[in-house]
């Protein structure tokens, strides 16, 4: 079943220094533009992360501190990245939790003001994992009855988080072919920032999800401890996560002028 999009629909993966959000960085990046009209555009960069690959992770996916040491930073890439992005919703295999959430934190280094909050964002792994509880190797031989091959390359895993996702749609008749109902279907608990250390409350409003001041309005605790609000602009916080708490902040002070 072909995708029924209002706007682009970008899948992406990302190969990286490691799993910390905060302070990894990528080394690989692949984007599928998928158009309304069912055109494609299929981008693949490696990436200079300016800081050494952990051996570890290079067991993982292949990617050595040699292969990537006359490749471009993500800063002199983001202006691409950005352009394939800003007029489309998001889709990927774990990306609400990890894609997404890193690629944020590298477009605010590279001082690029983009918040992926206000697009559409589909998890092919949640709707997979509601259903049948699975890897991304596994999901495309059940769904696709096809191997994997050179699973943890970026442009394979993004191209199989694509067919895997026409399939769902073949085989479930309660997903709605809608990128709105497929981004709500897959999304976790909903939070301010992509960490999870800003959620909601019951009305709507900003409470910390973390510490001394859990369920506690954000609001509130900053203005009643302005030490705290320095502590954690200066603390190991995701860059978002900082961004949010620096916005409702100056919306705080801006109600008072």
């Amino acid at each position: 079943m072909e995708l029924q999009l209002s706007k682009p629909l970008c899948f992406f993966d990302l190969e990286t220094t490691g799993t910390n959000v905060a302070q990894d960085r990528i080394v690989e990046i692949s984007i599928l533009k998928v158009h309304p009209n069912g055109n494609k555009e299929s981008f693949t960069w490696r990436v200079n992360p300016t800081v050494p690959i952990p051996p570890s992770t290079t067991a993982i996916h292949g990617i050595s501190d040699e292969m990537v040491a006359n490749e471009p930073t993500f800063k002199e890439l983001a202006p691409k990245v950005h352009a394939l992005l800003k007029d489309s919703d998001l889709g990927g295999y774990n990306s609400n939790r990890f894609d997404i959430p890193l690629l944020a934190e590298e477009l605010l280094r590279a001082e690029v003001d983009f918040d992926l909050k206000k697009a559409m964002s589909v998890d092919v792994q949640t709707i997979f994992h509601k259903k049948e509880k699975r890897t991304l190797e596994a999901a495309y031989k059940f769904y696709c009855d096809k191997d994997l091959t050179n699973a943890h390359s970026a442009e394979a895993d993004t191209n199989a988080t694509y067919e895997v996702l026409k399939s769902q749609l073949d085989r479930y008749d309660d997903l709605e072919n809608d990128v709105p109902f497929l981004a709500t279907y897959s999304a976790h608990k909903n939070y301010v920032d992509f960490a999870g250390y800003i959620g909601y409350n019951k009305k709507g409003q900003e409470i910390f999800s973390f510490g001394k001041h859990r369920g506690k309005l954000v609001e509130e605790v900053l203005e009643k401890e302005p030490g705290y609000f320095g502590w954690l602009l200066n603390a190991d916080f995701p860059l978002y996560t900082k961004k949010v708490l620096t916005r409702i902040k100056l919306s705080k002070l801006n109600t008072k002028l």
